[in-house]
């Protein structure tokens, strides 16, 4: 099971850097911008949310382009598994911000509770604008600010980490193809040479 979410992840995630053409900023951007949609407390809109910094971003800034479908595939860092705790360091974190330090709430209950809240049926926008109406009921304020941190501070590791990974695999790959053709044209002058002295 373990080799197979590695797998999914590598598929979902890695990939979509690896196969772009465009510039390294141009993917590190998609990864900016899928996590920091993805670390904030409106579960089910990320994607949405995602679309709507792409329409906006068309708009303003043209020349600030961004990979949508690798900033898509970014927003599945928070999923029923990661959810419960990221939800519950947003919601300590803004507990914190706003100097809330006698409300305090165990992980377990947060976590049952989340997922009683996350249960809500009705189907694509209205069960996610009825989980996030639950949501604000419940915890209000504190985990909206809390998530700010976190999401301004990994999507800028995410970007960080996703231009480094990107330039570091097209010179890796730069590398491998003139060591190719290196060889290969080693191999057709030793062949020549060969044929010149029979």
């Amino acid at each position: 099971m373990l080799r197979d979410l590695k797998r999914l992840l590598r598929y979902r995630l890695i990939i979509p850097i690896l196969r772009g053409n465009k510039p390294p900023e141009h993917s590190a951007r998609g990864v900016l911008v899928g996590i920091a949609c993805a670390m904030t407390p409106l579960v089910g809109v990320q994607m949405m949310m995602v679309a709507g910094v792409w329409v906006v971003q068309k708009m303003v800034a043209p020349n600030w382009r961004f990979s949508v479908v690798v900033a898509m595939a970014w927003t599945w860092i928070t999923n029923v598994v990661t959810v419960p705790p990221i939800y519950y360091l947003f919601l300590v974190t803004g507990r914190i911000m706003l100097g809330r330090w006698e409300q305090s709430l165990g992980f377990r209950a947060f976590s049952a509770k989340l997922k009683e809240i996350l249960s809500i049926d009705g189907g694509g926008l209205m069960a996610a604008w009825d989980i996030m109406v639950a949501m604000v009921e419940l915890w209000g304020v504190p985990m909206f600010i809390g998530c700010v941190p976190w999401a301004i501070l990994c999507s800028w590791i995410g970007y960080r980490w996703s231009s480094r990974f990107v330039i570091r695999r097209r010179q890796a790959m730069r590398e491998r193809f003139l060591s190719r053709r290196r060889r290969t044209a080693q191999v057709k002058r030793s062949a020549e040479q060969l044929r010149r002295t029979q």
